[in-house]
C-alpha cells in the first residue's frame, strides 16, 4: 500500500520559515519523481516545486528563490524548505509521486495534505 504522509504545516508569520516533510512508503522512492503542490481556498491546485528521481528541481515562479525542494532517498522523504513566506503562500500543501511524470496534475500518488497559514 502506497502512502505519502505530509507533516510540518502550521501557522507562521510573514517573513518566517517552515519546513514541510513528506514520508513515503510502498514505493521504490529513489526512482520516483516527487513534487509539492498547493491549493488555496477557492483556487485550483498548482505545482510549487518538483524534484526528479535524478535530483533536478523545478520551481514555480512565485516561489523561486524562497523555497527549496530536496530529497533524502535513504529516508524515503522529500522536503520543502519555505523561507520568506508571504500571506499568499497560505494553502494546503500536497506531496505527490510519480515514476514518470513531474510538474503534472496527473501524478500517480498523492498525500492528504498539510495546511500552511501565513499571517501578515
Amino acid at each position: 500500500q502506497v502512502q505519502l504522509v505530509e507533516s510540518g504545516g502550521g501557522l507562521v508569520q510573514a517573513g518566517g520559515s517552515l519546513r514541510l516533510s513528506c514520508a513515503t512508503s510502498g514505493v521504490v522512492f529513489s526512482i520516483y519523481n516527487m513534487g509539492w503542490y498547493r491549493q488555496a481556498p477557492g483556487e485550483r491546485r498548482e505545482p510549487v516545486a518538483t524534484i526528479t528521481s535524478g535530483g533536478r528541481p523545478n520551481y514555480a515562479t512565485s516561489v523561486k528563490g524562497r523555497f527549496t525542494i530536496s530529497r533524502d532517498n535513504a529516508k524515503n522523504t522529500v522536503y520543502l524548505q519555505m523561507n520568506s513566506v508571504k500571506p499568499e503562500d497560505t494553502a494546503v500543501y500536497y506531496c505527490a509521486a510519480d515514476p514518470v511524470n513531474y510538474w503534472s496534475y496527473a501524478m500517480k500518488y498523492w498525500g492528504k495534505g498539510t495546511l500552511v497559514t501565513v499571517s501578515s
